[in-house]
């Protein structure tokens, strides 16, 4: 079976091995003259970014990047991008690399013509409505990574760099243009951003699916989203170059985020700060809470795994769910605690204060309580 298609939700995604060569024709149909690449400081002298940046450029859509971008983008980040941007006389970006460079891209290219802080757009209520619309330029989306997801996403993850709170910033309009998913820009992950990005894909699948909100659409997403993880991560996982397997994660990494437009949970509440105080890798810290939630939330999931479980084929409902999770770790190199990645529990009072506010918390099966929360954090570290 040939993995290629054109798909138009949520958005227009070109997908299929070396369709990068599509990069500029994507710039003209989302109205794009002169981008802006934006991208991370790892990705910035690789082969895939400069070989992106030659396809602008013989095009007639001039060569410029932008890479400050930390593994965790902040609004300090934002600001310098968003000067670039200004000062270069660009239209649109082009988001390109992982979460990381995806977010960032995606809110430098909100931004840019805005007037209000950033934080005036966090994903509460309607504070989108407060954005210029007119204003909003567009971004091409080319995802380097199989797992946040980010490219099929109407909003951006920044952390404020004074407080190291994350806060997601939402308008309909950051939603890429066009997205442009090729399995081949993804042959040269390290095993270890494989195993945590796969379980980024794997957490928002699992997270969308357990949530107590209804939107049967997303639940069906997330429980195909699941199968492809379980089938295609360790493939991908063991050989790097096999391309149906990065083409699969590809495609679950995207579902896992259409998905959560039904909620997420505990684990990326409890993700979140862990990643803004220690920047810890976000699927990575994922994958090492993901256990400790499963426990917390199981009298409210447990039918509901079990028919997962039903489904990807694992005998034993959701102890046979939960061992898999276990052996899938074990498999990818995941670390067993928090500890394991430096965090500390000396700061637990403020990641759980953290915790309890995230947005992500809201759609957990069992309500988050200052006593859970913190029970988590003692348990995963």
């Amino acid at each position: 079976m040939k993995l290629e298609g054109n798909w138009s939700y949520p958005t227009a995604v070109r997908f299929g091995a070396g369709r990068i060569r599509e990069l500029a024709e994507a710039c003209k149909a989302a109205g794009i003259s002169k981008p802006l690449l934006v991208t991370d400081r790892g990705l910035a002298g690789m082969d895939i970014t400069k070989n992106a940046l030659d396809i602008l450029e013989a095009a007639g859509l001039g060569r410029a990047m932008f890479s400050e971008v930390d593994p965790n983008p902040n609004d300090k980040n934002l600001e310098a991008g968003v000067k670039v941007f200004r000062d270069g006389g660009h239209d649109g970006v082009v988001a390109f690399g992982g979460g990381s460079g995806l977010d960032l891209g995606k809110l430098i290219a909100f931004m840019a013509g805005q007037t209000r802080p950033v934080w005036d757009f966090e994903d509460i209520g309607d504070w989108w409505t407060r954005a210029d619309a007119s204003k909003i330029a567009p971004n091409v989306a080319v995802p380097t990574t199989a797992g946040t997801g980010s490219e099929v996403g109407r909003a951006g993850v920044l952390t404020n760099s004074e407080t190291h709170v994350k806060k997601i910033i939402f308008h309909p309009k950051i939603l890429p243009s066009v997205v442009i998913c090729d399995p081949e820009l993804t042959v040269g992950m390290p095993k270890a951003i494989t195993a945590g990005t796969g379980m980024d894909a794997f957490a928002h699948c699992l997270e969308a699916y357990s949530s107590a909100f209804y939107h049967p659409m997303s639940q069906g997403i997330a429980l195909e989203g699941l199968r492809l993880v379980k089938e295609y991560l360790p493939r991908a996982y063991r050989d790097g170059s096999d391309l149906e397997a990065r083409a699969q994660m590809m495609s679950a990494a995207a579902m896992g985020a259409v998905a959560f437009q039904k909620g997420l949970g505990a684990i990326h509440a409890v993700s979140h700060p862990v990643g803004a105080i220690y920047n810890t890798h976000h699927g990575t810290t994922n994958a090492v809470v993901m256990p400790a939630v499963l426990k917390l939330n199981r009298p409210e999931i447990e039918e509901r795994i079990a028919a997962a479980a039903a489904y990807l084929g694992i005998a034993g409902g959701f102890d046979g769910f939960f061992d898999f999770v276990m052996q899938l770790r074990e498999e990818l190199g995941i670390p067993d605690r928090l500890g394991d990645m430096g965090v500390g529990s000396d700061r637990i009072d403020e990641m759980v204060e953290m915790a309890l506010v995230d947005p992500s918390g809201g759609g957990n099966p069992v309500k988050l309580t200052a006593a859970n929360t913190k029970a988590l954090f003692e348990a995963c570290i």
